[in-house]
């Protein structure tokens, strides 16, 4: 039998993966449990063990090298090759569960549609889907991750943005023919305007791209979800300023878009947990599928 190759000091692994995982030694000190000179021991022990210089140290600071970063990519494809290894090894009832927040529409048109990839992946993972409101500041909570149309996360929070939005107008084919091909103010300051209360630049950007920021409508409805407003003007309500192209993703010939321009979206989708959520295993098995299905 051959010898047994020595395993670095697993604690030490452990302190080491944590740091790059929340991006601070703080934060990694905490969810350990241990007092900063611990956590600076553990990795030193690593150092050690490899001969190298894993982190700079300034101050109260932490950060990769380069031989840090390649550590790193080596080691964390292997720690998850473990994890699996392991996860099959147990009793299939043993459900691992994620509690994840996610617009309706982003979840009809985007995720669905992808998530029997996912169970294939991880038939043990389970999500419960929650649309309500106010996503992120229920982070830690009732949720554990979440999907976020947002101008830009909380700093405290890990982020990665999933995509980059545009503003797009439409109402019913009835209402368009009435508006016609080309942006008319007079035409325009006639309508209603149904918009999203939590993305109200939305509108002020559509409008400063054709050149109307002083446009004065017959009045602005608001809205808490994105469903309601594509609803209310398929029933030719008004003028439904959206952060997507959801109709005509799904072919939804109920409305149509409104004018032959392009406009930059103030709010993209995120994925947001808090940063300790990252070593929640349901956590990191969606988050790592999400950003390479996705991105």
């Amino acid at each position: 039998m051959p010898a047994s190759r020595r395993l670095p000091p697993l604690r030490a692994l452990e302190a080491f993966v944590r740091i790059v995982r929340l991006g601070s030694a703080k934060a990694a000190a905490n969810e350990l449990g241990l007092s900063p000179s611990a956590l600076s021991r553990r990795v030193g022990a690593l150092e050690d063990f490899v001969g190298k210089r894993l982190f700079t140290r300034q101050h109260q600071a932490m950060k990769l090298t380069e031989d840090g970063q390649t550590f790193y990519n080596a080691v964390s494809p292997k720690l998850e090759a473990l994890a699996e290894a392991v996860e099959s090894q147990m009793e299939t009832s043993n459900v691992m569960r994620l509690h994840l927040g996610v617009p309706a529409l982003y979840a009809g048109e985007r995720l669905f549609p992808h998530l029997p990839e996912l169970r294939k992946l991880h038939p043990r993972l389970h999500i419960d889907i929650d649309t309500g409101p106010q996503l992120e500041t229920r982070l830690g909570d009732s949720l554990d991750a979440a999907i976020v149309l947002s101008k830009g996360p909380d700093a405290l929070l890990h982020a990665v943005r999933l995509d980059h939005n545009q503003v797009h107008a439409f109402a019913s084919p009835k209402l368009a023919a009435e508006i016609g091909l080309h942006p008319d103010p007079a035409k325009l300051a006639k309508q209603t305007f149904l918009i999203s209360g939590a993305l109200p630049e939305s509108y002020d950007a559509w409008k400063t791209a054709l050149g109307m920021e002083d446009l004065e409508p017959a009045a602005i409805d608001h809205y808490d979800s994105a469903q309601l407003i594509l609803e209310a003007a398929a029933q030719g309500l008004g003028i439904a300023i959206l952060n997507d192209d959801h109709p005509e993703r799904t072919g939804d010939d109920r409305v149509v878009r409104l004018f032959d321009v392009t406009v930059e979206s103030p709010y993209s989708y995120w994925f947001v947990c808090r940063p300790r959520e990252l070593e929640s295993r349901p956590v990191r098995l969606f988050h790592d599928w999400l950003i390479k299905t996705m991105l």
